[in-house]
């Protein structure tokens, strides 16, 4: 009884075997590529909140309620957005507010005081 495939030592023999496990190794590649084009940002994104929180335990920055407590004080209105950034060496929160008139305000705190930085309209 024949078999129409060649047999595994002609398959071998013709190099066959060796164009298969290379375009085995370029998809494996291209799976590793895309996986970490994708997880990347998503890995940068959900560390911030890890950052914030050994910062806070460590004692370089308020806790983000005592921040809220004082940009409302300095600008009354619903908290929109919250931010920690890195600047010029130290942390800053940024927060903006919306007002009762509709406006919306950015407010810079440093983030170890809570000492009011800048209060601007946002546009």
């Amino acid at each position: 009884m024949s078999h129409p495939r060649k047999s595994v030592c002609s398959q071998i023999r013709s190099g066959r075997c060796r164009v298969q496990k290379r375009r085995g190794i370029a998809c494996l590649s291209l799976l590793a590529v895309l996986w970490v084009g994708w997880s990347a940002p998503l890995a940068t994104a959900d560390d911030d909140h890890v950052v914030a929180r050994r910062l806070r335990e460590a004692g370089a920055i308020l806790p983000l309620e005592r921040i809220i407590e004082r940009a409302r004080a300095a600008k009354p209105g619903e908290v929109i957005e919250t931010e920690l950034e890195r600047k010029k060496g130290r942390y800053v929160y940024e927060v903006e507010i919306l007002d009762t008139a509709g406006q919306v305000w950015e407010i810079k705190l440093d983030a170890k005081t809570g000492d009011l930085i800048t209060l601007e309209r946002d546009d």
